[in-house]
């Protein structure tokens, strides 16, 4: 099995998510501060961090089923659709199901044969795996930018 590209996605996916990529900040380090007040609380007319944190992982979730050879069943309109957080115990289990999935991921990614990742992804409309993978980790990197900045905003409102 021909498996070199699919061992540098599943570092550059595990690295965005645990720590040690290029940008030198990963998702589970940019959150691992944050209460679910400040992950709840909305700056200006933004997304709050739970909202952004539950869109990531919505469309890993996704992926990650399709992956595990169920059909893609995922709405752009609904992956901003996060259930209301009210307590420490359902950001952490928001949390642990981002992470947890994201663990799942990258595992199936190792699977793969360097091949399928230029097969049809579901429908030609959608391209090929390569495109789908990693598109999902520029987005994740894209949101992962927004968190920060929020952070930084939320740190910044407490101090004044």
């Amino acid at each position: 099995m021909n498996n070199e590209l699919s061992k540098q996605i599943v570092k550059h996916f595990r690295d965005l998510h645990f720590g040690g990529n290029w940008t030198s900040v990963s998702l589970k380090e940019a959150l691992e501060d944050v209460n679910w007040e400040q992950a709840t609380t909305t700056i200006q007319d933004l997304n709050t961090i739970a909202v952004l944190v539950y869109h990531v992982n919505y469309y890993v979730s996704a992926v990650l089923k399709v992956l595990e050879g169920e059909p893609l069943d995922a709405s752009d309109k609904l992956s901003f659709n996060l259930p209301p957080i009210s307590s420490e115990a359902e950001w952490e289990a928001l949390k642990n199901k981002t992470f947890s999935e994201a663990e799942q991921f990258a595992t199936r990614i190792e699977q793969l044969d360097d091949t399928r990742f230029f097969e049809e992804f579901i429908e030609s409309k959608y391209g090929n795996y390569y495109r789908n993978i990693t598109g999902i980790i520029e987005h994740t990197h894209y949101h992962l930018g927004q968190i920060s900045l929020i952070r930084k905003m939320l740190s910044q409102t407490v101090v004044q």
